[in-house]
């Protein structure tokens, strides 16, 4: 699911690698991000998709691995269903295996989460768990996204976030601030001729099966994280040729994947939190009733919001900021506090000092703004995840999973608020039954999750995992969200299931503990 405020078969050998293509060398130029205005190609029919090399992108902080990388963009047709529409281009990489003499089956290809995060700067954390040590690793930029054509940034969405943290959470100002910026967004991107209902999970699928023959690849692994498994699912039940395993990593069902799931994977990582801190002497001894104090802060936040003035965690001049019940739930939910921090964080709260949570929410006020492709992550949250349901249901399921809860705070779905006045802005199809449906393969899949993760809960695994009939599922504990970079564990399972699929090695997982809690004085 998105940050709206924030942030797996032949031999290797089969690969056609860009260079054969007459791939630019990675310094030879920068790669431009360019904006939707700029000028697509149109077709007078259905154009076939096409690999074309170019230099790889540039971001601000250089990225090692794209200094030896093969690149260019995958242009595709932005709606198959309108033959002689415009074409689009999709940022791609194909970055070489560490030790290539010790060869591997099939490179693997990776889909990031978000809807609307910038794949190449997730690009470090693959290389430095070892993703491509024995095989290539090919990262493309889902449509829509930095450094694709068009990019679907709003930069007023972002300058939004920055100033939200000095409002209510869930009140009227930031809602009528966030749908002026949604809409000024739209507004910009249809004027420019983005075709915005052409940017969503079966489209992105589709790129993925053309990038696959485009680079000449009889059969390659696929490997993604959070919306990334929604797509990696969409892909197997839509194009499973070609794909030799998948690996998903903090899971988002398709089938189960709407607005009000998000107060369910809420409440299942942050119980697991307090539960596990129960299960641990000290820290039950020091925080011993969680539950009630987190209901107590948020209720007396939401009754009487705090403001402060602090600096974001990264430093730099104090912000204003304001602290209420929708504010706190969302940086936990967040992990703008880390989990073992959590309680400790709770108690200093309950007895006056909320710094730690007022300085997680500050490091909203600093935005990278148009690195985030919002524009996807509304076209894909309104299609597919909004239809069917409205504001009492995620109210509804708010007061299920925190009884006793402010309304004011469940209102919101965790991550999105106002979700629904925002999707009557965005204005696209309702694809949901084309989206909500389960993935039945026997393609060999493995399923990772964290026992902390608040914004897709563990739990949701298993009904993925019936589905799939060579399925290993493994719950890392005291992990949140996006396990593999956390867990030197979760690394060497899924190194273990890239090189047998049907039979990994999850021996690692077990007896694994939570890390120990922060215990402050009294």
């Amino acid at each position: 699911m998105p940050q709206h405020a924030i942030h797996a078969v032949t031999a290797a050998a089969a690969l056609v690698s860009l260079a054969a293509c007459g791939a630019v060398p990675s310094s030879a130029a920068s790669f431009p991000a360019q904006s939707a205005g700029q000028p697509a190609a149109r077709t007078g029919s259905a154009a076939p998709s096409r690999f074309v090399p170019g230099p790889c992108p540039k971001p601000p902080e250089p990225i090692e691995a794209l200094s030896s990388a093969r690149c260019g963009f995958l242009e595709v047709s932005e709606n198959r269903s309108r033959p002689g529409g415009r074409t689009i281009k999709l940022a791609a990489a194909v970055i070489p295996a560490a030790e290539p003499a010790k060869p591997a089956q099939g490179p693997v290809v990776f889909m990031a989460g978000g809807p609307g995060g910038d794949t190449f700067d997730d690009i470090p954390f693959l290389v430095s768990f070892g993703l491509n040590k024995d095989r290539e690793l090919i990262v493309m930029a889902q449509r829509g996204n930095l450094y694709d054509r068009p990019n679907l940034a709003c930069p007023e969405i972002d300058r939004f976030n920055a100033q939200a943290v000095g409002l209510r959470y869930g009140a009227q100002p930031a809602q009528q601030l966030m749908l002026k910026a949604v809409k000024e967004c739209r507004d910009r991107l249809t004027a420019d001729g983005v075709d915005l209902s052409a940017y969503n999970t079966t489209e992105n699928a589709a790129d993925f099966a053309d990038l696959r023959k485009a680079l000449h690849i009889p059969q390659w692994n696929v490997y993604g994280y959070s919306y990334g498994s929604d797509l990696a699912l969409t892909y197997l039940r839509l194009h499973p040729e070609g794909i030799r395993a998948v690996a998903i990593d903090s899971i988002t069902p398709p089938r189960s994947a709407v607005l009000p799931w998000g107060w369910s994977s809420a409440a299942e990582g942050i119980g697991n939190i307090f539960e596990a801190c129960a299960a641990e002497p000290a820290c039950k001894s020091r925080y011993p009733d969680l539950p009630r104090t987190l209901t107590e802060q948020v209720r007396k936040l939401e009754a009487q919001p705090l403001t402060l003035n602090v600096p974001p965690p990264g430093g730099g001049e104090p912000v204003k900021v304001v602290l209420d019940g929708g504010a706190l739930l969302d940086v936990i939910v967040a992990f703008g506090v880390r989990p073992k921090d959590i309680p400790a964080a709770l108690d200093e709260l309950r007895n006056g000092n909320p710094q730690r949570f007022a300085k997680a929410r500050a490091a909203g006020s600093v935005q990278n703004v148009g690195a985030f492709a919002h524009g996807l992550t509304e076209s894909v949250a309104c299609s597919e995840w909004a239809p069917g349901y409205s504001e009492p249901d995620v109210l509804k399921a708010g007061r299920k999973a925190f009884p006793g809860w402010p309304d004011t705070v469940l209102a919101q779905v965790p991550q999105l608020p106002f979700q629904y006045p925002a999707c009557r802005v965005w204005n696209v199809p309702d694809r949901a039954s084309i989206q909500r449906v389960a993935t039945v393969s026997p393609v060999p899949a493995l399923l990772i999750s964290g026992t902390f993760d608040a914004k897709t809960g563990a739990s949701w695994a298993k009904d993925v995992a019936r589905d799939l009939s060579r399925s290993t599922a493994v719950h890392v504990p005291g992990i949140g969200h996006w396990v593999v970079p956390q867990s030197p564990c979760a690394q060497r399972v899924l190194a273990s299931f890239l090189a047998r699929p049907t039979t990994p090695d999850t021996s690692c997982v077990d007896g694994l503990e939570p890390e120990p809690f922060t215990i402050i004085p009294n």
